[in-house]
């Protein structure tokens, strides 16, 4: 392999996925080598020598291509001996590696572009322990075939492992420990130390099957720990049944073992067939096709490998549903970022369209520079383009929009965000819905933490649920206040309609009462005479329409017809009757209705003065009637009111049932919230418990929360306020906050008159009496204190103390590890969370945290300190150099590149003096 190809074949995968990435391993596959043995079998579709080299070739082709149908990215190539027989000339590993170098699948494509790595390998047996003792040899594919097989007869001991084709596999003659020795001498000598291309090779020792009778803790047992060098095996095999945790209870030393020498438990096939290849498999991170990245990613185990399996309910391993792939998770990450435009501070200084191009990875990016050099710009352009939530503080939030709008966006660039497997047309904020936390932003929360927000998100089992309970209590809260306002209206209300209804009831009484007094009478009376009254004024109106319209027609003059008019008359053939006489007629017939109209007028008013006397008559015999029966005269001038208010008796009293029955339903609905507001407190409270359990079980009991039940007083303290006392405030500002009661608490205790229990005064419980009207305590009982979580840290002496006694460094410390621990899968982006952070809790809680999180959330941050880039193992570094006006990006790729590796020395780490001093004075 050349080194052109080789860069080629990295830039096709890097394209994909920037940095380092997760592939599919299957580190322990044989091949058609180990024919001898028994188990190893050609695939039935090859029908000739398995030595030939027609053979070879097409068994080639069909191993990759079986690796490629699986989705297996990195192969670990290791029979029990790399040639056929005693044969240097056959050799399937080889001829698999120089097929995998050149050759192409079934579609066309060539192999290196669906099998990112290949490493030759071998798995000799040592006559160690009582039955043997198996290693897995991996190099580098630079080896080259000749010094490959000078390293198989180096680890032989130049003995035979298929004798005369037997069947059975012949150990090394050397102890294991010996051939890892001078394999490592072989590594130093000439053959190791001569470049192949621009590289040379490297090669790594993993313990296959290590409890089987032939692996390393199954050979050796007891006598492990004394017998072998840990150190020189990078990783363990795991048995198909088995899990890392399964040794938590039964050797756990296995545990601290591997920990202590940085060894990764892996997952693999033992394939002796084709259709095997992946049978058993890993997600194992690697940021080139190098044994030297495989050995940085078993080093870093707890990030950069992971176990792909999970128990059913019935014990047994299955294939987890998600993977960590960027590029099928499902997970939302954005790869690349492009900026284009003149005016921008990643733009040009000329006049020419430039672009600037940043490469995030899908889980851990680390951006890196001096200062000023554009990583505050960078991330607050981000923000402000993708509408992201801003900065709640001010202060910071004009920092960010000045740095994003005026720098980052200046000139209105064109800026392109990459995010796999979002919909292109989607809003930005909708493809890559970050969480953006700026410069000081984390220190400013920590000082406030919205621990409510963050908790719910550190139980997936749990997140939904929670959130949807508080929506729903939330929504009852609203429910409650309108129903309390609600029934305050009603009340009122029904006040007024029970007064309508008592004066109606009051009215009937006094009008039966003046019944016996010949009332009747007098009513019949006085609407008579009221009517014929009426009829009077009507006809005198009548008469003088009449005398008004008779001197009218009386004044009238008709015109008399002259000789001119009559010959014009004549000649039309016209009436000509005497119009004199007619208009006479009629004077005279108004004249007599006049006449005959004021004689029937007089007559009416006859009528109306006799019923008017009538009517005095009789209110002077009821007048003495109703002195007699003890009631005033006055009263027959109110009889008319009287009488209308008592014939509306039976509609006031249908409108009070109808207010009552409203305030009734009103009522039974508020006490029906109440009771559903309680039941779904109880059932988020369940549902925190499980979190806070969660929280402490994850930190290991670092890190533990507590609730305190009713302990936010805010909505009761705006009660108490508002109502204005002086003296029930001052009650309530001198309680101590884990003193003050909930609302139900002090109405129950105003209810039975016990306010002394709250530590009122007898004269602020007779003010607060005064003051808590029926609408005030229907307000206090729909209000709701929310309980408090409080969070907590075990120091060193064992003992714990809340988040609000710790110093700023280790408040943010813990903040941001709950950030990084939620099963939230949004993308994370913080500015420098080292700020004041607190080393010790930089690695005990932060690091660990970040290191989890890899495969399930992409995290960016950019950062000055060489902890987080280098222990949080940085899977993409972004290097920006800058001027005054304008940024770039001066190195992008993994920690692994020396490029990058340099530039973090440089930048983050001191440079390289202060690096060699500082291992000096540790005595490094």
């Amino acid at each position: 392999m050349t080194s052109s190809s080789g860069a080629r074949a990295n830039i096709c995968w890097s394209r994909d996925i920037p940095g380092a990435r997760w592939l599919k391993t299957d580190l322990h596959i044989h091949t058609i080598d180990d024919h001898p043995g028994g188990r190893a079998k050609m695939p039935v579709s090859i029908d000739c020598d398995s030595q030939s080299p027609t053979a070879l070739s097409e068994y080639s082709r069909r191993f990759l291509q079986g690796a490629v149908e699986r989705g297996v990215q990195v192969l670990g190539i290791t029979p029990h001996s790399p040639r056929i027989g005693d044969s240097n000339g056959a050799s399937a590993v080889w001829q698999i590696v120089e097929e995998w170098r050149t050759g192409k699948d079934s579609s066309g494509t060539p192999f290196r572009d669906a099998i990112y790595a290949i490493f030759p390998g071998f798995e000799p047996s040592f006559p160690d322990g009582r039955g043997g003792l198996h290693l897995l040899f991996l190099f580098d594919p630079e080896i080259g075939r000749n010094q490959f097989m000078k390293a198989f007869d180096t680890v032989m001991g130049g003995a035979s492992p298929w004798p005369n084709d037997s069947s059975k596999l012949r150990a090394s003659s050397l102890h294991a420990v010996d051939a890892i020795e001078r394999l490592g001498k072989l590594h130093k000598s000439e053959y190791g130390g001569t470049r192949v291309g621009d590289h040379t090779w490297e090669y790594l020792v993993l313990a296959p099957h290590i409890e089987s009778e032939k692996g390393l803790f199954g050979a050796l047992k007891a006598q492990v720990l004394e017998q072998f060098p840990h150190a020189e095996v990078a990783g363990l095999e795991l048995a198909d049944k088995r899990l890392p945790e399964d040794f938590i209870k039964h050797k756990k030393w296995l545990l601290d073992l591997a920990a202590g020498h940085s060894q990764s438990f892996f997952h693999g096939s033992d394939a002796y067939t084709v259709d095997d290849i992946g049978r058993r498999y890993t997600w194992i991170k690697i940021s080139s096709p190098r044994i030297a990245a495989l050995r940085q990613a078993l080093i870093a185990g707890h990030s950069r490998t992971m176990m792909m399996y999970e128990r059913d309910d019935n014990g047994v391993l299955s294939v987890a549903s998600k993977t960590p792939d960027g590029l099928t998770s499902g997970r939302p990450w954005l790869r690349t970022v492009t900026v284009s435009g003149v005016a921008s501070f990643f733009g040009s200084d000329d006049s020419h369209k430039t672009s600037a191009r940043f490469d995030f990875s899908p889980d851990l990016t680390c951006i890196i520079g001096g200062s000023m050099t554009g990583k505050s710009t960078l991330l607050d352009g981000l923000r402000i383009h993708t509408e992201a939530q801003l900065p709640q503080d001010p202060g910071i939030r004009e920092q960010v929009e000045v740095r994003g709008r005026v720098r980052f966006l200046a000139g209105s660039p064109e800026v392109a965000l990459d995010c796999p497997g979002s919909d292109p047309t989607a809003p930005p904020n909708e493809r890559w819905p970050a969480v953006f936390y700026a410069q000081s932003e984390l220190q400013r929360l920590a000082e406030n933490p919205q621990i409510m927000e963050i908790l719910p998100r550190l139980a997936a089992s749990e997140k939904d649920r929670i959130i949807k309970i508080e929506e729903d209590l939330d929504g009852l809260d609203g429910d409650l206040s309108r129903n309390a306002k609600r029934f305050v209206g009603i009340s009122d209300r029904l006040a007024d309609a029970e007064q309508a209804y008592k004066r109606s009831q009051r009215a009937a009484e006094e009008i039966i009462a003046l019944s016996d007094a010949g009332i009747a009478d007098l009513a019949r009376t006085s609407a008579e005479a009221h009517r014929w009254r009426e009829s009077a004024a009507a006809a005198s109106g009548l008469e003088g329409k009449l005398a008004e319209l008779a001197g009218a027609v009386a004044e009238y003059d008709v015109p008399q017809i002259g000789e001119q008019t009559a010959s014009a008359l004549r000649e039309k053939e016209y009436d000509q009757r005497d119009m004199s006489a007619g208009w006479d007629r009629v004077c005279d017939l108004l004249r007599s209705a006049k006449e005959e109209a004021g004689a029937t007028n007089a007559v009416i008013r006859s009528v109306a003065d006799a019923l008017e006397a009538h009517e005095s008559d009789v209110r002077i015999r009821i007048s003495r009637r109703l002195a007699e029966m003890g009631h005033g005269g006055a009263r027959i001038d109110e009889i008319q009111t009287i009488n209308a208010q008592a014939s509306l008796a039976e509609s006031y009293l249908a409108n009070l049932q109808r207010i009552r029955s409203e305030l009734e339903r009103t009522d039974a609905s508020f006490k029906s919230l109440r009771a559903k507001r309680r039941e779904l407190v109880a059932l988020q409270r369940g549902a925190y418990d499980k979190v806070i359990e969660a929280i402490f079980q994850r930190f290991e009991g670092r890190i533990k929360a507590r609730r305190i039940d009713g302990g936010d007083a805010g909505p009761l303290g705006g009660f108490i306020r508002d109502l204005g006392q002086r003296g029930i405030t001052r009650w309530w500002n001198d309680l101590a906050h884990d003193q003050r009661p909930t609302p139900e608490t002090l109405l129950k205790k105003a209810r039975d008159g016990r306010l002394e229990d709250v530590g009122m005064s007898e004269a602020v419980a007779a003010s607060f009496r005064t003051h808590l009207t029926a609408a005030r305590r229907r307000e206090m009982g729909a209000l709701r204190s929310g309980d408090v979580y409080l969070l907590e840290f075990r120091m060193a002496d064992g003992t714990y103390r809340q988040l609000a006694d710790l110093s700023g460094g280790q408040r943010v410390s813990l903040l941001l590890s709950l950030l990084l621990e939620t099963d939230d899968e949004r993308p994370l982006v913080i500015d420098q969370p080292e700020d004041e952070l607190d080393n010790r809790f930089l690695f005990e809680t932060l690091l660990p945290a970040l290191r989890r999180l890899k495969g399930r959330r992409q995290v960016i941050l950019a950062t000055h300190n060489a902890n987080i880039v280098v222990n949080g193992d940085a899977d993409q570094v972004i290097h920006l150099e800058a001027t005054a006006n304008r940024g770039w990006v001066a190195h992008s790729g993994s920690i692994d590149e020396p490029a990058v590796r340099n530039a973090i020395i440089g930048t983050v780490d001191g440079g390289e003096e202060a690096f060699r001093m500082r291992k000096l004075k540790y005595g490094f």
